[in-house]
């Protein structure tokens, strides 16, 4: 095969399924087995997963099919050390509902799967943690826009790994969760529809005046157990529906100035704050806050 470097034989196998009607279905596909541990099924018109994929493959691409919703729940479980997963360009949009539940389950070291060209996906939710995930390629998610949340907590993304466009089409996107990941920045070009983003357990050092520029429909922002010990003055003053913001277990020396008057609850605890400023909570043309709860402890502040 010329998909394959080191091709050494064509696999020819006949994948037995049951439809609603316990029909018996057969299909005669051929896939290109590799010495790298691939393997090649695109091309082939196959309407269903290959069954039987080796224990030890690392790489299945099924790119350019007809593989629907239904036809792939068995077909990668007894895969566990698989990397690259490609089923782009099929018909797994096809159905009145997503991708079964678990189905990526048993994939407990994938690192990219790739599902373009699926339109009309209708996947409202991407677990993902604990992978060892490092880059998110342009175009990542083109055809799943309904996507409501996606969880990347746990994996190896730095600021490199996201990309400007990685989630450009995922317009509904309210809840995203990059906890415990090795971002040194605050991300660029997130989807100005998110509602909750959890960015503890990074290594954020600094908060730029651009950082929520376009995060107009933000509710709840976690930043704890970052380096954070510099906020640039009125950071989070964009932020107009901010409800609750945690800060805790990060290295600043003062609580950071324009915090948004939206504002319920602050979690400061564990940093080392010596000061507050006087337009930390109150500030602009009114006095007042609806600020109901501010979590500070074992700090070393003097000033409040």
């Amino acid at each position: 095969s010329s998909s394959c470097i080191l091709s050494i034989l064509i696999y020819s196998a006949r994948a037995i399924l049951v439809d609603k009607e316990n029909i018996i279905l057969g299909q005669l596909f051929s896939c290109a087995l590799c010495l790298s541990r691939v393997v090649q099924c695109s091309d082939k018109g196959m309407d269903s997963a290959p069954y039987g994929i080796p224990y030890n493959s690392r790489y299945i691409l099924l790119m350019n099919n007809r593989i629907k919703r239904s036809m792939i729940e068995a077909a990668w479980t007894n895969s566990p050390g698989l990397l690259i997963l490609s089923m782009s360009n099929n018909s797994l949009g096809n159905c009145s509902n997503s991708l079964p539940n678990a189905v990526l389950l048993p994939l407990c070291k994938l690192q990219t799967l790739n599902l373009d060209y699926n339109q009309p996906l209708s996947i409202k939710e991407m677990y993902l943690k604990g992978n060892r995930i490092e880059e998110f390629h342009s175009g990542t998610f083109n055809g799943i826009s309904e996507l409501l949340v996606l969880d990347l907590s746990r994996n190896r993304l730095t600021n490199r790994g996201l990309l400007k466009d990685s989630l450009l089409n995922v317009t509904h996107h309210e809840s995203l969760n990059l906890e415990g990941n090795r971002l040194k920045k605050f991300p660029q070009h997130l989807p100005p529809s998110l509602k909750t983003l959890n960015l503890e357990g990074n290594l954020i050092a600094t908060i730029k005046k651009s950082s929520f520029r376009a995060l107009i429909n933000l509710e709840h922002l976690g930043l704890a157990r970052n380096w954070i010990f510099k906020v640039v003055g009125g950071a989070f003053k964009a932020l107009l529906v901010l409800h609750q913001l945690d800060l805790g277990h990060n290295a600043m020396r003062q609580v950071p100035r324009q915090l948004p008057k939206s504002l319920y609850s602050v979690a400061l605890s564990l940093n080392r704050i010596h000061t507050v400023p006087r337009d930390t909570f109150c500030w602009g043309n009114t006095s007042t806050s609806a600020l109901k709860n501010v979590r500070k402890h074992y700090d070393r502040s003097d000033s409040i």
